[in-house]
């Protein structure tokens, strides 16, 4: 995308956005409100509910437009790819991303991150009330999430005090199985997720992260430990809203630290981490930062980046997950409340080889794979 193409933009165009943002956040108040008919309606569904809403956001037809679907590839059939429908919010988040002056200003824009702070936090307060029950079911049925709640700790989901409860409900450890458990240099997937795995920073880069901005010393907020991963490598696991959303530790050892960085609410859909000319969320959005040093590669550190996205309520750790206890592979850290969210893991170099069918989704097919909590990633040298 070229600076041209977003030089001179009508404040009234972030103002429209705004507006379709709060009434899709609004209509998400009611029972069925966040379903596949609305809050999840795809951007290219029925033009019932889709096309009003992406005019309201872009009255000016010569704005730019988000790019195409990107197409994951499942494991299983090899090869085989499909497309996630990009969400109406979705495409309202990447409508305000091209807002602005010029290209690193315009995401700046205090306006623009007051809006979606005021959008997140109005639908965490939403979905912990105890009226947002009435949510569930119609969430579950949209997303055909009923035979997967077998699986959860709490499998009767009537017994969910509010939905964001239900949203970051957890799952029982043995519904999650560690690949090679018995293996100490196996590395496993943080979560249920659209998972890109890069051998380098550079390589991440150069074909996912077109983002201006991004940089370990940014993304960490510690430029000390950002060096201890110069040359390392990275493993992107992205949460769609429909996803269980609770993230786990990848390795075993001692958690060493854990930081709290304040930040922006932006989409991290893909669209917006591949696309250039735009700002790199995950450097602007609010994480947490947990150093673990690995038990099976002598204290060796690794990274675990929990960052919140568009209408994300919150980021909690369970209890007990702090500085200073051990962890172990396939343990359950913490939880995202309401939205997408991605958890980003940073190896130093020559810490892990990666299962290269991901690394090729990743660089030459530039493809997230779908992959659930425990399965592997990569392991360690012998």
């Amino acid at each position: 995308m070229s600076s041209d193409s977003t030089s001179v933009v009508p404040h009234e165009h972030l103002e429209a956005a705004s507006t379709a943002l709060d009434h899709l956040t609004t209509k998400a108040s009611e029972a069925d409100g966040h379903t596949k008919e609305h809050l999840h309606a795809a951007a290219d569904a029925d033009k019932a509910h889709s096309l009003p809403q992406d005019r309201q956001a872009n009255p000016n037809p010569t704005l730019p437009k988000p790019p195409p679907q990107t197409p994951t590839p499942t494991n299983t059939p090899p090869g085989a790819k499909s497309f996630e429908p990009m969400s109406i919010y979705v495409r309202l988040g990447m409508h305000i991303l091209y807002y602005g002056s010029a290209e690193e200003t315009a995401l700046h824009w205090r306006a623009t991150q007051d809006l979606l702070k005021e959008q997140s936090v109005k639908m965490g307060k939403q979905y912990d009330s105890p009226d947002s029950r009435d949510h569930i079911k119609p969430f579950i049925d949209s997303f055909h999430l009923l035979p997967s709640m077998p699986e959860m700790l709490q499998p009767d989901y009537t017994k969910y005090a509010t939905f964001n409860e239900f949203f970051a409900r957890q799952i029982r450890e043995d519904a999650r199985p560690q690949d090679e458990a018995g293996d100490p240099r196996v590395v496993s997937s943080p979560a249920d997720c659209r998972l890109t795995a890069f051998p380098t920073v550079d390589m991440a880069t150069k074909y996912w992260i077109k983002g201006f901005g991004f940089t370990l010393p940014r993304l960490l907020n510690n430029e000390a430990l950002a060096q201890k991963f110069d040359g390392g490598s990275l493993v992107i696991a992205r949460l769609a809203p429909q996803d269980y959303h609770r993230w786990h530790a990848p390795v075993s050892g001692h958690v060493e630290s854990i930081t709290e960085i304040p930040g922006a609410y932006y989409t991290v859909n893909p669209q917006a981490i591949c696309q250039k000319g735009t700002l790199d969320v995950f450097c602007e959005n609010r994480r947490s930062v947990m150093v673990i040093s690995r038990t099976a590669s002598g204290g060796s550190p690794v990274v675990v980046v929990a960052v919140g996205a568009m209408l994300v309520g919150s980021i909690k750790y369970n209890e007990g997950v702090t500085q200073g206890v051990e962890v172990r592979r396939g343990q359950c850290l913490g939880a995202f409340y309401y939205g997408g969210s991605t958890v980003i893991v940073l190896f130093p170099k020559g810490e892990v080889m990666l299962n290269q069918d991901l690394v090729k989704n990743s660089c030459e097919e530039k493809c997230e794979t779908l992959m659930r909590v425990g399965g592997r990633v990569g392991a360690g040298p012998q």
